[in-house]
């Protein structure tokens, strides 16, 4: 033991750890400084950008191995070498793989993706599903080697959210510090995964957090910014696709045909969003009708995509070869309109049957198609006013990309940043607007808020309507025990009414019964087996429903312009 007054390493080491673990104990309980917070905002960058980076890698390499192509730059090329048996069970193969994980690892036999992260953000504190989020990242990752047509964008961004939710359970993080960690996770995932920090940081908060306030958005940078970083790092500044030459628009002359462009656009976009519902939709009759185990469903649509690609492989993987093509004006009208009709099916069929991936990519191919054929007619009946069709390609592939995605600021910037093209933002930016506005009517409003309507999570309403399925009938009801709670005859009289609710039924489900039967409480009760009489546990004041809702709506109200 050291002398007094004399230093010693072992008492310097104690100490230290002794600090570092009450700085922890801090953390965990009282939640992070704003420093802490910019710091674990890097940190979680920087992790969600290594984790793009590894997810994209991965596909490469292994869709090199089950092609045996060197470039998978060009796989479509090389796949039309390919004898046509290889073209039809290498999906195949993929799709039983896809639904064995998917079976084993998940409930439902989904693969998880933007919309469970939107959904993570409004309705759980910023959390996202662990277990299942990394089977879908792997069944995604599966899909995309083996030929299923969608995107990386939408798996990366649940991996990100998985990161953000692992940070946000060690840390305590509260409902706001989670969904700021989730907005940090995937403003870096996808500013990795395309070059392209200012549009990551755009769509985390335009499409995920559905906010833009100030306490997120500096945090939401740095991760972005450190996204990007860990991507140029290995591919180098470069963006993912290059313009054979410069859009040149012929003045304002030019710009209805940009407003006719978007609307046209609103319709591909709504047309590929229905199409894909209409697939899960037939996914599901026939896998109910046949009686069909769900591990064989993706299986099957893999099947229908082999034999798709069989005479047309410009629909295997990402598509990235037949983009670049449409944006270079390298492909015909008739060519265009045939794969762009072919990309649709073969999007609804690989999301449909399950197979996993997003649909940005995807989106992107069509838009620029659509664009691609509405420029080759434009330019040929008007060709004294009219600029390259090119730039039509352009303004199509982010016009139906935003509306996908139900995010126009963050796609306009990310077709910038994807093509390094910033002289044309004049007409993307009108035929955006126009697609969006369109395709939002069309549907609610968006692709994800979509998915999630179909499942009765009511998002695309606001925080009006889905804030009150947040709250559980058991945790807001007054108990039998409870001073203020209802007189004994007059909850029997309610119920021999044939007014009462479950125990385990939300305020959604409430708050029309109080407006039906106009009552200031109603009885809460466990149902019992068949037979039994109910058994009361509560009752639910109307003006206590009321109490957790404005709460409810006032923070989120707070945290969104804060």
């Amino acid at each position: 033991m050291a002398e007094p007054g004399q230093w010693s390493l072992t008492d310097e080491v104690g100490r230290a750890r002794a600090a570092l673990l009450h700085a922890w104990e801090v953390l965990r309980h009282r939640g992070p400084s704003q420093l802490q917070f910019w710091f674990i905002a890097l940190v979680i960058g920087i992790a969600a950008g290594f984790a793009a980076l590894f997810f994209r890698k991965g596909i490469n390499a292994l869709q090199a191995t089950l092609y045996g192509t060197e470039d998978i730059l060009h796989l479509r090329s090389f796949a039309e070498t390919l004898d046509w048996y290889w073209i039809l069970l290498i999906p195949v193969a993929g799709g039983l793989i896809v639904g064995l994980i998917l079976d084993h690892f998940t409930p439902d036999g989904r693969v998880r993706s933007v919309s469970e992260v939107i959904a993570g953000a409004a309705l759980n504190e910023g959390r996202v599903e662990t277990r299942a989020g990394l089977a879908s990242a792997a069944a995604s990752l599966i899909t995309l080697s083996s030929g299923g047509s969608t995107g990386r964008e939408g798996p990366v961004v649940h991996m990100a959210g998985v990161i953000a939710t692992w940070v946000s359970n060690r840390i305590n993080a509260s409902g706001i510090t989670g969904r700021d960690l989730l907005g940090c996770a995937v403003a870096a995932a996808v500013s990795a995964s395309f070059n392209a920090p200012i549009a990551g940081a755009l769509f985390a908060l335009e499409v995920v957090l559905r906010h833009f306030a100030m306490h997120a958005f500096a945090p939401i940078a740095i991760a972005s910014a450190a996204g990007t970083v860990i991507n140029r790092i290995e591919f180098g500044d470069v963006t993912e696709f290059v313009l054979a030459e410069e859009g040149a628009l012929s003045f304002y002359v030019e710009l209805p045909a940009f407003v006719l462009l978007g609307l046209l656009c609103g319709l591909v976009a709504t047309a590929l969003m229905r199409a894909v519902f209409f697939a899960e939709d037939v996914g599901n009759h026939v896998q109910r009708r046949f009686g069909m185990p769900r591990y064989l469903r993706p299986a099957l649509a893999g099947l229908i995509l082999g034999a798709l690609a069989i005479p047309f492989p410009h629909i295997i993987g990402v598509g990235y070869e037949t983009t670049s093509e449409a944006l270079t004006g390298g492909l015909l009208l008739g060519e265009v309109v045939v794969l762009a009709v072919l990309k649709t099916i073969a999007v609804a069929v690989t999301m449909g049957g399950r197979m996993g991936g997003g649909v940005f990519s995807p989106s992107l191919m069509l838009g620029a198609l659509t664009g691609l054929a509405f420029g080759l007619v434009a330019t040929g009946l008007f060709p004294e006013v009219s600029g390259s069709e090119t730039l039509y390609a352009l303004a199509g592939m982010g016009a139906v990309a935003a509306s996908v995605l139900g995010a126009p600021i963050s796609t306009t910037l990310i077709v910038f940043e994807l093509t390094g093209d910033w002289q044309t933002g004049l007409a993307v930016m009108v035929t955006v607007s126009i697609a969006s506005a369109l395709a939002s009517r069309l549907v609610y409003r968006s692709f994800f808020l979509t998915q999630l309507e179909r499942r009765n999570i009511h998002v695309a309403k606001g925080p009006q309507a889905y804030l009150l399925s947040m709250f559980r009938v058991a945790n807001v009801m007054r108990k039998p025990e409870d001073p203020r709670a209802a007189p004994d005859d007059a909850v029997w009289d309610a119920i021999e009414a044939g007014v009462q609710i479950e125990s385990n039924a939300t305020l959604d489900a409430a708050m029309p019964l109080f407006e039906r039967t106009n009552r200031m409480f109603l009885p809460v009760v466990r149902m019992g087996a068949k037979g039994e009489s109910p058994e009361i546990v509560g009752a639910l004041f109307h003006v206590d429903a009321l109490r957790a809702y404005n709460r409810a709506l006032a923070a989120t109200a707070a945290e969104e312009h804060s």
